[in-house]
């Protein structure tokens, strides 16, 4: 029996078959009908479209819905040298990510309705992708937050600790927690680069800052991010504020989160692809490619952040897309920004971490978890509305993925506008072979080509 929106069928504009559409309902075999940009049916195996509506035949590759990266910074505006929203844009779309939320470390920095404003015109007529921001909370003002218009953000970035392009750090600790006062009364979900910056300073003043990459995990300890995150479940716990502690790294973090979170509070985490993918020895080997803020840690870490994402206590995967030029990552360790780019390359390097390291499992079990933490989640936790799953009044955005497709990636593939990937040499399980916004084809890697800008912003 076909699921429908209330519109006839005779309506749609497009019709995808495949053999395994990913749906809330799990994995099914059917047709999807789209007309005006969303899922207006989705037809049983064997039914029949409407006559004279155009099809395509997905085969036996999975159909996700749209891929949410709720972690990018394409630096628009301000720092467009190294990144620019049309290409941060185009490697989005190549790595079937649909929707991002940029975050607003750019220049000027996005603290205000009226900035958030003025950026999404920069943006409009050159996004291939739907996009949100994430607000930028300002310690000089951190009462905003409860009037926050939710028109423009619903989320707000609050950086514990600074690095290059951090230009608003709560360092009063009475600044921070009316921060989480505001963001309660208004609501506001609060997004947290939680690692203690004073604790750095003070270990820095004791050894040194870094100098080499041997040591860079080192000097950039756990305990920064530990000392953090306790801070903000504490904070949570006084004021229930939610908050989504960003980019987690190691074992204890994990659990500290997991435990407040046991005990009914609205702390959820993030996790990212490279610390999935690297540890502190590809640091020491790769230098300032991997160089990160917080670092890439250790194996045990690694294996700790694996079994959140297979045990469902992660709540997302982003990219934390940073892109660098290759010169300012070229400079000496003190000097090299933190970042790299990984919009393009999130869903197949986490695709080919779990083929890896559950070779057993079945890849519709698999998928599934791929398409919760990074479509379904984080759609719900940032009330991205018609996002997130492939079912009646959905957004039409499709993903065509091939799961067992091996290829390796150079910086041919990059789409980013910095032209290198930290992931260069790697051989990846896993195709995105063509990505749909809103049932317009924006992405053909048979053909190489993209579709048309008319990425819109999430209001």
């Amino acid at each position: 029996m076909a699921e429908l929106t209330g519109a006839e069928p005779t309506s749609a504009e497009l019709a995808v078959t495949a053999e395994r559409l990913v749906t809330p309902a799990g994995v099914r075999a059917g047709t999807v009908l789209i007309a005006d940009g969303r899922v207006l049916a989705v037809l049983d195996p064997g039914a029949v479209p409407p006559p004279g509506v155009p099809a395509v035949d997905a085969g036996d590759r999975y159909v996700l819905p749209g891929l949410i990266d709720s972690h990018v910074h394409f630096r628009t505006p301000g720092l467009t040298h190294k990144e620019d929203w049309e290409h941060g844009s185009r490697a989005a779309a190549a790595g079937g990510v649909t929707t991002v939320l940029d975050m607003p470390n750019t220049s000027p920095p996005t603290l205000t309705a009226d900035e958030a404003r003025a950026k999404a015109e920069l943006i409009a007529g050159r996004s291939l992708v739907d996009h949100r921001f994430h607000i930028g909370a300002d310690p000089a003002r951190p009462e905003a937050l409860a009037e926050l218009d939710p028109a423009v953000a619903t989320s707000a970035k609050i950086f514990m600790a600074g690095h290059h392009t951090a230009p608003t750090v709560f360092r009063d600790p009475a600044q921070l927690e009316k921060a989480f006062i505001a963001a309660a009364q208004g609501g506001v979900q609060l997004v947290l680069h939680a690692e203690d910056g004073e604790l750095f300073a003070l270990l820095d003043e004791w050894w040194g800052a870094p100098g080499s990459y041997a040591d860079y995990e080192a000097r950039r300890p756990r305990s920064g991010g530990i000392s953090a995150v306790a801070k903000v479940i504490e904070l949570v716990r006084r004021h229930g504020t939610k908050a989504h502690i960003l980019h987690l790294s190691s074992r204890e973090e994990a659990d500290l989160v997991c435990a407040a979170r046991a005990a009914g509070l609205p702390v959820s985490f993030e996790v990212t692809g490279h610390h999935l993918s690297f540890t502190d020895a590809d640091t020491r080997r790769l230098g300032a490619r991997t160089r990160l803020s917080p670092s890439i840690r250790q194996q045990s870490d690694q294996d700790r952040l694996w079994q959140a994402l297979v045990a469902g206590e992660a709540d997302t995967i982003g990219s934390d897309h940073a892109p660098h030029t290759i010169e300012e990552k070229t400079r000496t360790v003190q000097q090299s920004p933190p970042g790299l780019p990984g919009v393009q390359e999130l869903a197949v390097a986490v695709w080919t971490g779990m083929r890896r390291r559950l070779p057993d499992e079945h890849p519709d079990v698999a998928v599934a978890r791929l398409v919760r933490h990074l479509s379904t989640r984080p759609a719900e936790l940032f009330g991205l509305r018609g996002k997130g799953r492939l079912a009646p009044g959905a957004d039409a955005d499709l993903v065509f993925f091939a799961p067992d497709d091996t290829w390796m990636l150079s910086a041919r593939d990059v789409r980013s506008k910095c032209g290198w990937s930290a992931y260069e040499g790697w051989t990846m399980t896993g195709r995105v072979v063509r990505t749909l916004r809103r049932g317009e084809v924006v992405w053909d890697a048979d053909t190489g080509t993209f579709g048309s800008y008319e990425g819109r912003w999430i209001q």
